[in-house]
């Protein structure tokens, strides 16, 4: 988006966590993710709970644009980063996510949404031990109406929630990653806003977070994740990024979240 020229001068003029908001929200949006994905993955296994945030969040139009950014950026593919950094059911589930074509339209097949529904019922609670699999096929394969289809029907059928299911059938990344796809399907901009209320919440903030989110959905849906914050926490968001940050870094956050009303 801009010059290497005025990326250096701002690299050298600023510090700490202005300069990582900063630099960050100077790049383009499929920039921006592909570099967060990228210092996930850098800085460790332990800490890929950014790039799948960041993976089964965003669109397959969005998708697209990180994949090629990522290589461009990087000089290898997403897919072989993640391949050689994560394992097991979790590995399955961002390389389907990554590379599986998904419909971005409303449009909802109500008897396919049965069917699934019924599917993951046998994969999960009623069998002894779950089939990640068929959670995996599903949950990559399915648009966001599609898969908001299918967790309704899931209600309407066993009377308990789909999401329920996936936190008493898996943990840890994967358990992760489902419900970050199953959440965003719904309503992304609610997800956002608990993962800001949850980086703010109680002794110390979690500013990767906060910078991650802030700098990322400004410019796509920062007005309803504001919305939700409000109606969720009964406080704005601005105002607990005001109490949680100082200095320059605050002002520059408040000014990328704009008006508090």
């Amino acid at each position: 988006m801009y010059s290497e020229d005025l990326l250096k001068r701002l690299k050298s003029e600023l510090s700490g966590k202005l300069e990582t908001a900063v630099l960050l929200w100077m790049l383009d949006p499929a920039e921006r993710d592909a570099t967060v994905i990228k210092q996930a993955i850098l800085s460790g296994v332990t800490n890929l709970f950014a790039a799948t945030e960041v993976i089964c969040s965003r669109t397959p139009s969005q998708i697209q644009l990180i994949k090629q950014n990522y290589h461009s950026k990087f000089g290898v593919l997403l897919e072989q980063d993640i391949a050689v950094l994560t394992s097991g059911d979790h590995k399955e589930l961002l390389l389907a996510y990554l590379s599986t074509h998904r419909h971005e339209g409303p449009e909802v097949d109500r008897e396919m949404a049965l069917k699934d529904a019924k599917t993951l019922f046998k994969a999960g609670e009623k069998k002894l031990g779950t089939d990640e699999k068929k959670f995996i096929r599903i949950f990559s394969e399915r648009s966001r109406a599609q898969l908001a289809a299918i967790s309704s029907a899931y209600h309407d059928m066993y009377g308990g929630s789909l999401k329920k299911a996936v936190k008493s059938e898996t943990s840890g990344e994967f358990e992760h990653g489902l419900l970050t796809i199953l959440k965003c399907s719904q309503n992304p901009a609610k997800y956002f806003a608990k993962v800001l209320h949850q980086a703010m919440k109680g002794l110390g903030t979690n500013d990767t977070t906060v910078i991650r989110v802030i700098v990322t959905r400004t410019e796509i849906d920062m007005h309803y994740i504001k919305a939700e914050y409000l109606r969720k926490y009964k406080k704005s968001l601005n105002d607990a990024v005001q109490s949680e940050t100082s200095g320059h870094y605050r002002t520059f956050l408040l000014s990328l979240l704009g008006p508090s009303h």
